[in-house]
């Protein structure tokens, strides 16, 4: 498949979206890429995630949600997030007839898509980065309550300074869980995936281990219970 520009469908309303094929495509994996609630589809952290997934054999769909389309920063309600990633997976499957289907996302965009996986549309895997677990500085205020309901694989990636998941919190909340879920912390990352100097790291080092941990987990999905691609 060639990489192409998507007019999608949303109700009553279009949006736009990007299909990039990975260089050399590992079995016809593909994610459907949300962005967090102040982004959009060709925002950087996007585009960053997105390069180091495409070097691992990831083909990626990246896509707007409608408030983003029409140049708004208010997000869109909840049930409109999650139609718009499903209409987004559908016309993937459609156009691409991918072979394992992950949804997924940064921050908001992840969330909806775990929503979207509990109340049991049909996918692969979920691919969550940055999954906000509460809101900053409100930690009592858990978004876990639909997280036991997802019944495919998760590979969940947070960084240890993420002010928006409380490393315990989400440590308590994932032991509760099936052993279908993966957690993955990135020492000194914050929210954004951003790490300060005197880590001793760089951003491009955190970016690269999450395309890392991605790739490896896209692996393992695509061959299965069988342990076979």
């Amino acid at each position: 498949m060639s990489a192409g520009e998507w007019r999608v469908k949303v109700g009553a309303e279009e949006t736009s979206a990007v299909f990039e094929p990975a260089p050399a495509s590992a079995g016809g994996a593909l994610f459907v890429f949300a962005h967090g609630a102040a982004g959009h589809m060709g925002d950087r952290g996007v585009l960053g995630v997105t390069e180091a997934l495409l070097k691992r054999g990831l083909d990626v769909v990246r896509f707007n949600f409608p408030y983003r389309e029409k140049g708004s920063s208010h997000p869109d309600t909840m049930p409109r997030l999650k139609e718009c990633i499903a209409a987004v997976a559908a016309h993937a499957r459609r156009e691409v007839g991918p072979q394992t289907l992950i949804l997924g996302g940064r921050s908001m965009g992840g969330r909806a898509a775990s929503m979207l996986a509990a109340d049991g549309f049909s996918c692969e895997g979920l691919l969550l980065l940055a999954y906000p677990l509460h809101p900053a500085g409100k930690p009592e205020e858990l978004r876990d309550a639909h997280l036991a309901k997802i019944e495919v694989p998760v590979l969940c990636l947070n960084g240890t300074r993420d002010a928006l998941c409380r490393r315990d919190l989400m440590e308590g909340v994932v032991g509760r869980l099936t052993g279908r879920w993966t957690m993955h912390w990135l020492e000194g990352a914050d929210h954004g995936f951003h790490v300060l100097k005197a880590s001793g790291r760089s951003d491009g080092e955190v970016l690269n281990e999450i395309a890392e941990e991605c790739g490896a987990w896209a692996r393992d999905l695509r061959r299965g219970p069988g342990g076979f691609l």
